[in-house]
């Protein structure tokens, strides 16, 4: 059977930068654009040139990509000629295959925001249009509000998008601008869009999720017939975000009725990239990645109760609705106090510990974790340092270093500005291979900013550790959480650090003291073992 195709179109560099606290450099622009097109999406929306001087940097340097760069712009503004407008010009002299221009489609914005009459907005569309295919560019038309439009005056929002299409715009995309339209109402306006001359093969999807039900919305509208596909990675967006292309891709190639009807650009083997290209954006944005997230969070195939690991052990598909290698990811068994054997066995196994059923060695782990959660330790989340826990009961912890001692200082001082500044120094004295190495250093970025104690003693820490230094040139901490799980004069302190390296792997790893630089030694410490005990086996594989 001849499935049909579908576009995928990402919005990231544009749509995406409108989340809150988000501002892509050009070089990270580059970067993400790169990976989109490795994925394989059909079109990557750039940004709008001419508004900002990221944006037209990024179009005067873009990357060669086979996905069609789009340039995205306004409808000309009344008054002029579309040859003669000034901010027209700049989105086409961005010389992209294809340009994507936003309009008004909801009479109230037409009135109240634009403030011209109806059909001088329509006539404004359709020459806009027009100029861009006179200029050999492939047009989309981004019909703003049209839900909310369609809903109000369901003729006039037609007639817009009717000027678009009659002007020759490839693609006519309805957008859900505002994100409280429902799904079903969103398939049942799209389905009387088609009915009414567009093809479903020249529309678009754009939706936001204000409601939480963006991946929804735009899977009613594929229902419907629409066979462009806009959205960004992670969700990004303004507000509540838009469509998230890492749930919607899965989801089109993997699950049915889509995964028989339609293709798309993106293979299964670029798939398997998809939960690296998620944690990527993560890092370039220094956020922490949802560890819930569909498909590509780090819990997303975790089994905690012993009844569920129990059956994962037999096969897989009782509790996972897909297999996680598809999209990259991985399953988790995480260590509690509510843990069974069947738990335990599988997750050791995942961390090529192999146990026969019945060895002592089970019941002491199992006992030794459950009074460690009881003093506040918590191996729930810190699978990394949990394996360390085993390998020491089991007898294959490596001796890889010893720590004879360490000291932080934190001093608050004026600069050579007469400015108040921190400054972290960290000493830590460890013993490897023998010989007793001393290491100091300070925290400082390069812009001259400490970074905290923490900081300082992991760099002290992988300054001189013998042959194990360039292990660690490419770890670095990525979140770093605490929570005092006592209250009062005998307060614990419990921090739980993530980390990552150059392959994108990511751990994490649990401390536990009333001091809290103490316990985030010790998750530190934690970390930097696991991550030596990893590259040393993969080395000898």
């Amino acid at each position: 059977m001849t499935r049909e195709r579908l576009y995928l179109y990402d919005t990231t560099l544009r749509d995406g930068q409108q989340t809150q606290g988000v501002q892509f450099s050009t070089d990270e622009k580059r970067q993400i654009a790169t990976a989109l097109d490795a994925l394989g999406v059909d079109y990557i929306e750039g940004g709008w040139p001419g508004a900002n001087p990221t944006d037209s940097a990024f179009f005067d340097d873009a990357p060669n990509t086979r996905a069609k760069m789009t340039a995205f712009g306004m409808t000309k503004r009344s008054g002029m000629s579309a040859e003669n407008d000034d901010v027209l010009a700049a989105v086409l002299n961005a010389n992209t295959k294809s340009v994507c221009l936003v309009g008004k489609t909801h009479e109230f914005h037409v009135k109240t925001a634009l403030g011209v009459p109806l059909a001088e907005n329509t006539d404004n569309i359709a020459r806009s249009i027009a100029h861009l295919v006179a200029q050999r560019r492939e047009a989309l038309f981004d019909a703003e509000h049209f839900f909310d439009g369609y809903m109000s005056n369901p003729d006039y929002a037609l007639a817009t998008i009717r000027a678009a299409y009659d002007a020759g715009a490839r693609w006519i995309v309805l957008c859900d601008t505002n994100g409280g339209t429902l799904p079903a109402n969103v398939g049942r306006i799209t389905a009387e869009v088609i009915a009414a001359g567009i093809p479903g093969d020249h529309l678009g999807i754009h939706t936001h999720n204000d409601t939480e039900n963006a991946v929804a919305c735009t899977l009613a509208a594929v229902d419907a017939g629409a066979r462009q596909i806009q959205g960004t990675l992670n969700g990004l967006g303004e507000r509540c975000g838009n469509a998230n292309l890492t749930a919607l891709i899965p989801i089109l190639l993997l699950k049915e009725p889509y995964a028989s009807q339609f293709e798309t650009g993106i293979t299964r083997q670029a798939l398997q990239g998809l939960t690296r290209i998620s944690r990527m954006l993560d890092e370039i944005l220094n956020r922490v990645p949802l560890k819930q997230a569909g498909f590509v969070g780090s819990s997303a195939f975790a089994h905690k109760a012993g009844l569920h690991a129990s059956a994962i052990l037999k096969d897989p598909t009782t509790y996972e609705h897909i297999d996680p290698a598809l999209v990259g990811n991985a399953r988790i068994i995480p260590m509690s106090n509510q843990a069974g054997q069947s738990n335990l066995r599988r997750r050791l196994a995942s961390a090529g510990l192999d146990v026969e059923k019945g060895n002592p060695a089970l019941g002491r782990i199992l006992e030794e974790v459950k009074e460690r959660e009881a003093q506040g330790y918590s191996y729930d989340t810190a699978q990394a340092s949990f394996e360390l826990l085993a390998r020491a009961a089991l007898g294959q912890m490596p001796d890889l270093f010893e720590v004879k001692r360490y000291r932080v200082t934190v001093e608050r001082r004026k600069n050579k500005y007469d400015r108040m500044v921190s400054l972290s120094e960290a000493v830590v004295v460890v013993k490897v291979d023998g010989e007793k190495r001393l290491s100091v250093s300070e925290s400082m970025d390069e812009h001259g900013s400490d970074r905290g104690p923490v900081n300082a003693l992991s760099k002290a820490l992988a300054k001189d550790l013998g042959q194990y230094s360039a292990m660690l040139e490419d770890m670095h901490l990525v979140d770093f959480k605490v929570r005092i799980t006592q209250g009062g004069t005998e307060a614990v302190t419990r921090v739980i650090i993530d980390s990552e390296d150059g392959q994108g792997h990511r751990w994490s790893t649990v401390g536990v003291s009333a001091n809290i630089v103490d316990a985030s030694f010790e998750a530190l410490l934690d970390a930097i073992r696991w991550k030596l005990i990893r590259d040393s086996a993969a080395q000898e594989t």
